[in-house]
């Protein structure tokens, strides 16, 4: 799998819902096929997979260390994931339904 282009970066999901001192709160929903922005993870996060079957991570040309790999992965609403600030991906359903998760960053 080729690395997205030099693309510029937008946000880590689809809609801001809560930013105070400690947290920012978004949602990320995707339509089957769909794309994020190319993005980068600047702190630690929380992922909450609300719905959804399948999931990809598509590396962007500036990624380094782990997050330079495609990934692919089957996931189930309710599961969650703590993942180190620094990837810089966009994210794909690859499922047939509907992927959403709230998406936490860790400000402290």
């Amino acid at each position: 799998m080729t690395r997205i282009s030099s693309a510029p970066l937008g946000d880590v999901g689809t809609k801001l819902l809560h930013e105070d001192d400690r947290v920012k709160i978004w949602e990320m929903r995707l339509e089957p096929g769909q794309e994020s922005d190319a993005h980068q993870h600047l702190l630690d996060h929380i992922i909450v997979v609300i719905e959804g079957e399948r999931i990809a991570g598509i590396p962007h040309e500036q990624a380094t260390g782990r997050s330079a790999r495609y990934i692919e992965a089957d996931v189930k609403p309710g599961q969650w994931y703590r993942q180190k600030r620094g990837g810089i991906e966009v994210a794909k359903n690859i499922g047939g339904t509907l992927f959403r998760e709230l998406l936490i960053e860790l400000k402290d």
